[in-house]
């Protein structure tokens, strides 16, 4: 769901901004990296190792006179995997700072940990608003999902849209998706006709559909996590719920950019908005911004060029 050229700004903060501040006796700053590098999420996890790799090379491994040195962990997105392997790069690679967390459920289960151990955690790509909550040491470098929700909720109700089914993942970040969704689109004179909620892992979104098309609304709200998106516009199309005139719309973790490839042009009509789109053309000089909110007309044409409305929003 993240964006490598997102996470190059996030690792430069993280880096750079708290590896610095550690100014401790040792010469080496070490940071744990608890990443999905296999398993559903692994495309979150794969780009932000190559980010935080392409960073080290480009500007080196020491700063502010130390030596910084990355331990990643691979924990599949799994929270028991997540815990167990920040106990054993806390007790014994004894790092200074763990970072990355691809999901929700990963930041949450190590949370105590951080908090007990007095160790800073900067989740790069889990978007729950409570993350940050659970413990005093953590820092979120990356988005939070009503950033991405509420702008899809007024894209709604200024496009026409009066009817939605809320279809999300039943746990934190499909309930705070759905949660800030809804708010906002009520708040603008839409009306929630049905709010479903599917298992998170290897749905079947087809008896979801079939309720969902039941509802006759105009569109589908989903969010479900990377990966899972081309499960579901497949079924969509499959029930017919794109012949009877049903937009899908929703975050970006619908529509990832290195999964919309092999979408195929079943997802022509799909409308998501998220803090950033890779068709977006910047110069190789320019920073990376991970503060651009923009809504994309998701469709094959993505590969080349995307239509994008763009606002500045501070990030938590």
């Amino acid at each position: 769901m993240f964006r490598t050229t997102v996470v190059n700004g996030v690792v430069a903060a993280a880096a750079l901004g708290l590896a610095a501040a550690s100014a401790q006796a040792q010469n080496t700053v070490k940071i744990g990296a608890l990443l999905p590098m296999t398993g559903q999420q692994q495309s979150t996890g794969v780009q932000i190792a190559a980010a935080i790799r392409l960073y080290m090379a480009q500007k080196g491994d020491t700063v502010a006179g130390k030596k910084i040195q990355i331990i990643f962990k691979d924990d599949g997105a799994v929270p028991d995997n997540s815990k167990r392997l920040a106990q054993e790069l806390i007790v014994s690679d004894k790092v200074n700072f763990l970072v990355g967390f691809g999901v929700t459920p990963a930041a949450l289960a190590v949370a105590p940990l951080s908090a007990e151990a007095k160790i800073p955690q900067i989740v790069m790509a889990a978007g729950t608003s409570i993350i940050t909550e659970r413990s005093p040491y953590i820092v979120r470098t990356s988005f939070t999902l009503p950033q991405s929700t509420v702008i899809m909720a007024d894209w709604a109700v200024k496009n026409g849209i009066k009817k939605v089914v809320s279809m999300v993942s039943d746990f934190a970040p499909g309930i705070d998706a759905e949660g800030s969704f809804k708010e906002t689109f009520t708040k603008g004179g839409g009306q929630i006709v049905e709010s479903i909620r599917v298992p998170l892992a290897n749905p079947d979104f087809a008896p979801f559909l079939q309720r969902a098309r039941d509802a006759k609304p105009d569109a589908v709200f989903i969010f479900v996590p990377s990966g899972q998106g081309g499960t579901f516009v497949k079924q969509f199309i499959e029930r017919g719920l794109d012949k009877a005139g049903i937009k899908i719309i929703g975050p970006g973790d619908v529509t990832d950019d290195d999964l919309l490839n092999g979408m195929g042009d079943q997802v022509i009509g799909t409308v998501t908005a998220h803090m950033y789109p890779a068709a977006r053309s910047r110069s190789t000089r320019r920073p990376a911004t991970s503060s651009r909110t923009s809504i994309c007309a998701r469709s094959r044409r993505l590969t080349g060029n995307c239509t994008t409305s763009s606002s500045r929003h501070s990030r938590t």
